[in-house]
């Protein structure tokens, strides 16, 4: 059985608007009345972001001084998954049609993501996505969990998840960030790393990923030419 698990935030949501709204919020609340500010462009701060640039720095190069970007840095943190902002997230362009065909090709298909309980619900409601991933092949956090950093928790929720799951003869991690990356390494399991999402080409290729394409279309491609390759190299048992 061939086995696909992909992130989430990245592959299938595109969380660039949300991340953006959240950040002219928190650059607006910590400025002050008469602090001058330059308010980067949409591009220019998710380039950053896709850059690892630290969010302290994000703040000081849109006008922020030391103080205010450290209480940038924290705003931040407490607004970015607040219920508020998710209706600002979006599908990523070709996600749905590749879920579709990775359901058609008959591969066992698992979502691993950092999302809460509540926050993975709210996204497959609107979006109409658990159709793609019964209960048992969601794998998130609890929404209690005490995050600590995503390169530490995610190997341990795919530790957990590869518990579970039933055993398959070929498997495959798509995610867009470094802690994907080091969870599918960590556990011996091949991964795609995506540019469509938080990280660009040189923050994924730091952690030498089996392979980078622009999106989950190019990955599951990827993930089916492999799987008939292997296949046809099957040694045909002619029975007794």
């Amino acid at each position: 059985m061939l086995r696909l698990i992909t992130d989430f935030d990245g592959p299938i949501i595109d969380v660039s608007e949300r991340y953006y709204q959240v950040y002219q919020f928190c650059l607006e609340k910590i400025r002050g009345e008469d602090r001058p500010v330059r308010q980067l462009s949409k591009a220019e701060f998710w380039q950053m972001k896709r850059s690892r640039i630290p969010e302290k720095q994000i703040a000081i190069v849109s006008g922020l001084d030391e103080q205010q970007a450290q209480e940038f840095a924290q705003l931040r943190r407490q607004t970015v998954h607040l219920p508020a902002y998710f209706p600002y997230d979006g599908l990523a362009p070709g996600a749905v049609e590749a879920l579709e065909k990775v359901q058609q090709a008959g591969v066992d298909l698992a979502v691993l993501t950092m999302r809460r309980i509540v926050e993975l619900d709210y996204a497959f409601n609107r979006f109409d996505l658990g159709r793609f991933f019964p209960e048992n092949r969601c794998y998130r956090l609890s929404n209690d969990y005490v995050k600590t950093r995503d390169i530490d928790d995610k190997p341990l929720l795919m530790g957990g998840a590869l518990a579970k799951l039933p055993p398959a003869s070929d498997t495959w991690m798509v995610g867009d960030t470094e802690a994907d990356i080091v969870a599918a390494k960590t556990h011996g399991i091949k991964v795609i790393g995506v540019l469509c999402g938080i990280r660009d080409r040189a923050s994924l290729e730091a952690y030498n990923p089996d392979a980078i394409v622009a999106d989950l279309s190019e990955a599951v491609v990827l993930v089916l030419n492999q799987s008939r390759q292997q296949n046809q190299h099957l040694p045909i048992s002619t029975g007794n």
